[in-house]
């Protein structure tokens, strides 16, 4: 059995919104009355098992409470009522900067939020050069922190973060600051300490990179948990509780004569300036299919409706195998095409694939549309439309994928 890494037990937490609130002695003796104040229960009765080894996500709207939980967890905050255990050692990258000395260069704040966090002298010096590697910032390591931006605020004290080696790591937001590049390495440092057994906690709105590398989710909603469980699924509930969806499911019931028994919206999020209306799966001959083969010439094609101008918009598409395990990805970000921009109207974008490089299965389709250089997703439709591959060519014996590869140069000595 998997043991826990953090277990919440029962655990509430208030914080006082004051209406009227005495600033000194002097105003309390005048008034004869003390400061008024309503009770704001941020968390309520919250029981949460996180496992070891996992990465785990907590999702919610603005001031659901995943904060503050997050921040319990850490030893931040302690609890009106309940508790939290946890086993081994942890380390929090909470807000941008945190532990972070404005006048110091990044090069001693280095060493102080090192030394916060528990490493000794030598341990830092041992792997600053891999913090500052990571952090990205080393032109700029010897200047003062005040003048970072956000970006590199984060990157250096998540790369400081990670360098203790915690066994749990707690996460709060640090994607939504980074470029591309840096999210990329979050996701594949957050996979090596999964693969080295170490557990991760993640708040973040970027829902999409939360299906891609979360194990398990929980979702708060008014200091509530409303859910937990497998990432898909908690991120599927949470996705159409946010906005809406089912009142999208009965319109498209009673006026699409098209609809297939596919739930297409489960899970669809995004900030609205366009809408996905449908995603086509193209074979060779333009024909809209749910089987193609191996080796066959694709297209995906998107279906939208734009709302309002989107400047630079980004289109992307991901295949996931049927048991959600995440197979391809790509968007004109990072291809030489460039997308015009985009203006009210309906209208459609291709993805071409040549040669079809899975093997026989089944598959699902989601596609995207972002704005602001991949920051903000204006509509995103994790269940596109299912397809099955058939057996094409080239054949290769097993897995997902092909590579085109074939055998040479037996050799043998005597």
């Amino acid at each position: 059995m998997t043991s826990n890494a953090v277990v919440v037990s029962d655990v509430s937490k208030s914080f006082r919104i004051y209406r009227d609130r005495n600033r000194s002695i002097k105003a309390t003796v005048l008034k004869r009355s003390r400061a008024k104040y309503d009770e704001f229960w941020a968390l309520k009765d919250i029981d949460l098992e996180i496992p070891q080894g996992k990465t785990f996500g907590l999702l919610g709207n603005n001031g659901s409470g995943k904060s503050t939980l997050l921040k319990c967890i850490a030893q931040i905050l302690e609890p009106n009522k309940g508790f939290i255990t946890h086993v081994g050692r942890m380390a929090a990258m909470l807000e941008v900067g945190s532990g972070f000395h404005p006048e110091l260069s990044g090069r001693d704040n280095v060493y102080l939020n090192g030394a916060i966090l528990g490493m000794s002298k030598a341990e830092i010096d041992r792997k600053f050069d891999s913090i500052v590697d990571f952090s990205g910032v080393g032109d700029f390591i010897d200047q003062p922190v005040k003048n970072y931006s956000s970006g590199m605020y984060v990157r250096l004290g998540f790369a400081v973060s990670i360098h203790i080696e915690p066994d749990i790591l707690l996460v709060d937001e640090v994607l939504s600051v980074g470029d591309i590049a840096f999210q990329e390495k979050c996701t594949e440092k957050f996979s090596d300490l999964r693969r080295d057994g170490r557990t991760v906690v993640v708040v973040s709105h970027a829902v999409d990179q939360m299906r891609t590398f979360c194990d398990q989710a929980a979702w708060l909603r008014k200091g509530q948990l409303m859910g937990v469980g497998p990432a898909q699924d908690v991120i599927n509930d949470y996705a159409d509780q946010a906005h809406n969806v089912q009142q999208h499911h009965s319109q498209l019931a009673e006026g699409d004569a098209e609809s297939s028994s596919e739930d297409q919206t489960q899970g669809r999020f995004g900030s609205g300036e366009a809408t996905i209306e449908r995603v086509e799966l193209l074979d060779a001959h333009c024909e809209d299919v749910r089987q193609v083969r191996t080796g066959d010439k694709v297209t995906l094609r998107m279906h939208f409706t734009c709302h309002e101008p989107v400047a630079a918009p980004v289109f992307g598409f991901s295949i996931e195998h049927e048991t959600g395990f995440l197979v391809w990805g790509h968007n004109n970000v990072q291809s030489d095409w460039v997308a015009a921009p985009m203006r009210p109207g309906a209208g459609s974008v291709d993805l071409v694939i040549p040669e079809f490089p899975l093997r026989p299965g089944s598959f699902r389709i989601q596609a995207g549309i972002a704005a602001d250089h991949n920051a903000r997703t204006v509509d995103s439709l994790p269940r596109a439309l299912s397809f099955t591959v058939a057996t094409g060519e080239p054949f290769e014996s097993l897995g997902v994928a092909v590579m085109h590869s074939h055998f040479e140069n037996l050799r043998q000595e005597g």
